[in-house]
């Protein structure tokens, strides 16, 4: 098949690349001409493990190509794929703008019968309002297909999905869609276009709720003296819960569950429904990030003038993406409580820099990181910190040697017994 991606960010350019390597052809429309003389060299712009390779075979098989701009004329039997950003708006709602962009810009454009994908995350209702608003009396056939993948493993995901769905009006569409992906086994749902958009939302609204929950349960254990590893292994192990996102620490971040789940709450309160639960799913979220820095304030008894090591910017590791990442939030509550503040990430420090205060120290090396330091905060669980050199990481720090693993990443006898004072989420002293 000819198909055109929209968009060559996180979801657009895998979708580009696993796309070209199934054998269609592909041209990926990116407008940020830093990016796009990036792409046409072979280099990704994002961290993501796989796809690189990927890149550079399609580029050399000629099945991958970037432009910047919409391919005129668009052939026949072309099906375009929308990845572009859906970000979040002050109130909460997702910000269409690009999305309403796009739409316009085809509407003029699309002459010959085609398939539009919807991939970008858009609240439930929006691909209806879409036809009605932009594609009724085109030649332009709507669907909606979420995508499922996780920052770092989305290679991956495209290949080994849970599910595929695919929301449309039609049917014989919907068996079209379908054939995009027969190189990949996985069960595909079939449904109407809101049904799709609906599912994506649910899916997430029920993992960050899931998060929160362990959270809670986290904040419960420390003030009974429970111990929370066990008390998420314990309830991990009913086949009705199951273990995955029962991992206490500072909550959720990145580029989909907090929007997401601000968009769902949004939406609901738009047709007249109050999500209760989401809400305080949310509150919940942001409270871990709070309760971090009252825990390192209640230890070191203020933190005016304390050295605090911040290691991890990114929001999970094995990317460079800062987007929602608990560490900018305690970097500033940090730096507001008067603290010396010197931050470490293996990747994410030129994302970062803009967004801190000009006084942060940007250190180069976990080592360099902890110099003189009266405690670390563990934002980010990196391999490169839970695998440090400890005990030289204690010898140059000063008293208390406090150390706040906010993942429960690293190991809490091993650490005690060089002399730290430890303190985890949940974790029994």
């Amino acid at each position: 098949m000819n198909i055109v991606v929209i968009g060559a960010g996180y979801v657009g350019l895998t979708a580009a690349c696993c796309l070209a390597n199934a054998g269609h052809r592909v041209t990926c429309i990116e407008n940020n001409e830093s990016k796009l003389k990036l792409l046409n060299q072979g280099i990704s712009p994002i961290q993501e493990k796989g796809i690189d390779q990927l890149l550079k075979q399609g580029l050399a098989s000629g099945k991958l190509s970037f432009v910047s701009s919409l391919p005129k004329p668009i052939e026949t039997d072309t099906v375009i794929m929308i990845t572009v950003g859906t970000p979040s708006l002050p109130s909460g709602a997702a910000d269409l703008s690009s999305i309403y962009q796009v739409a316009a810009e085809l509407k003029n454009a699309i002459q010959y019968p085609l398939i539009l994908i919807m991939k970008s995350t858009v609240p439930p209702g929006t691909g209806v309002k879409l036809v009605q608003r932009y594609f009724e009396n085109t030649p332009i056939s709507y669907v909606a297909n979420p995508e499922f993948l996780r920052e770092e493993r989305a290679i991956e995901d495209w290949y080994h999905p849970s599910r595929i769905v695919i929301g449309a009006a039609d049917n014989k569409i919907a068996e079209k869609v379908r054939q995009l992906y027969s190189d990949i086994d996985a069960p595909v749902i079939i449904t109407d276009i809101t049904s799709a958009e609906t599912i994506k939302y649910a899916a997430n609204a029920f993992l960050v709720t899931k998060i929160s929950f362990i959270n809670e349960i986290a904040n419960l254990c420390e003030t009974m003296s429970a111990n929370i590893d066990d008390v998420a292994k314990g309830i991990g192990l009913d086949t009705r819960i199951g273990p995955d996102f029962l991992r206490a620490g500072l909550g959720y971040g990145g580029s989909c569950f907090p929007k997401d789940a601000r968009a769902l709450d949004f939406a609901a309160l738009n047709k007249g429904y109050d999500l209760r639960l989401l809400k305080v799913t949310i509150e919940v979220n942001t409270k871990q990030r709070i309760l971090a820095v009252h825990k390192l304030k209640q230890l070191l008894g203020g933190l005016a003038g304390k050295e605090i090591a911040l290691l991890g910017l990114a929001f999970k590791p094995d990317t460079d993406d800062i987007r929602e990442s608990p560490s900018i939030d305690i970097a500033y509550l940090l730096y507001e409580e008067g603290a010396k503040l010197r931050v470490y990430d293996p990747t994410a420090m030129q994302n970062a820099r803009p967004l801190l205060p000009s006084e942060v120290t940007f250190a180069t090396d976990i080592y360099s990181a902890t110099v003189g330091a009266n405690a670390i905060i563990l934002v980010t669980e990196w391999q490169e910190f839970i695998h440090a050199d400890w005990q030289t990481i204690k010898k140059q720090m000063n008293q208390p040697y406090l150390i706040l693993d906010g993942r429960n990443a690293l190991a809490q006898d091993k650490l005690m017994a060089l002399g730290f004072k430890y303190v985890g989420v949940g974790r029994r002293l």
